[in-house]
């Protein structure tokens, strides 16, 4: 066994810690395909424990780089969780204050992160999902806008340029010319948008799907069934080359078994992804005797202990 050593990072802050961040190649889950490569993205290793870390981080950047975000001013957005914990992780590390607009079924979990970093949260309905939460948030914008930056996640194009210059750019490095697809899970469908956008840059083909949850009522917390949602501004339905429906029992399922037959424990979104990473590499083992597919892991499964099982029948 070879070892490689590499020397540690030196982080001048906690934020300097977001992106870069490992693929791992799964091996069991992919044994039936061994031919294809399968590797997904780690991106629960973000200081903030998910993917939302790099597009909130550019959301706010550029805003206080033009102006739109100053010192006197409340963050204020919509989020089903993940978002908000990195909203949260970067107003403590800035100084800025952060209120949350979220359903009130969110996850347990995420509430508790996102108070210990000294967020304030504000609950929709249950029943709208991240709908919901939208609609309010605009409904308070409105009320008073001077007292509010609100980045809109759903509407700002720094959200997909955060996985343009970093997700993206990150894949490539790391296997090149090897890879065949790409496939990303879609809810404010910054990270499909951005990274596929990089990906069809490259001097190679690279098939990139966009995976959405196969039912309107569904329980992928975070994803979007655009056709019976508020669809995002910053949603191109023809950047990506396929659009693969994902149901509820493949995401759950999947990251249950990722879990025990990987040491993989994540959420259900990233469940969701390597479902439809395995259906991609099946389909290029199939018809073209090989490939390398890539997908992301959106965030750790920790933040889904306090949902059971009939909630896989929300929308989220």
């Amino acid at each position: 066994m070879t070892l490689r050593l590499h020397r540690s990072r030196r982080l001048g802050n906690i934020l300097d810690g977001i992106g870069n961040t490992p693929l791992l190649r799964l091996k069991k889950v992919a044994s039936h395909v061994p031919d294809v490569e399968v590797f997904v993205k780690l991106e629960f290793m973000n200081p903030g424990g998910s993917v939302k870390d790099r597009p909130a981080l550019r959301m706010v950047q550029d805003a206080i780089g033009d102006g739109r975000f100053t010192t006197d001013k409340v963050l204020i957005d919509a989020t089903s969780g993940n978002t908000g914990v990195a909203y949260s992780m970067i107003g403590a590390a800035m100084g800025y204050k952060v209120q949350l607009v979220l359903p009130k079924n969110a996850s347990q979990a995420r509430k508790n992160i996102t108070q210990a970093y000294g967020a304030e949260l504000i609950y929709s309905s249950p029943m709208e999902g991240s709908d919901g939460a939208i609609r309010l948030v605009r409904k308070i914008v409105a009320e008073n806008p001077d007292r509010y930056f609100y980045p809109d996640q759903y509407r700002n194009p720094s959200n997909p340029l955060a996985h343009y210059h970093g997700t993206g750019r990150e894949i490539l490095e790391a296997v090149g010319d090897k890879i065949t697809h790409f496939v990303a899970a879609l809810g404010t469908s910054g990270t499909a948008m951005g990274t596929t956008r990089r990906l069809h840059q490259h001097t190679r083909k690279i098939h990139c799907v966009a995976a959405e949850p196969a039912e309107a009522m569904h329980g992928l917390e975070g994803l979007k069934h655009m056709a019976s949602s508020i669809v995002p501004d910053i949603y191109d339905a023809n950047t990506p080359d396929e659009i693969l429906p994902i149901s509820t029992d493949a995401g759950w399922d999947m990251s249950e078994r990722v879990a025990e037959e990987e040491g993989l424990f994540i959420g259900h979104s990233g469940g969701a992804n390597i479902a439809a990473a395995l259906i991609l590499a099946e389909r290029a083992q199939k018809e073209d005797g090989g490939g390398c597919v890539v997908t992301v892991a959106c965030d750790r499964g920790d933040r889904y202990f306090d949902p059971v099982r009939w909630e896989k029948k929300y929308k989220w």
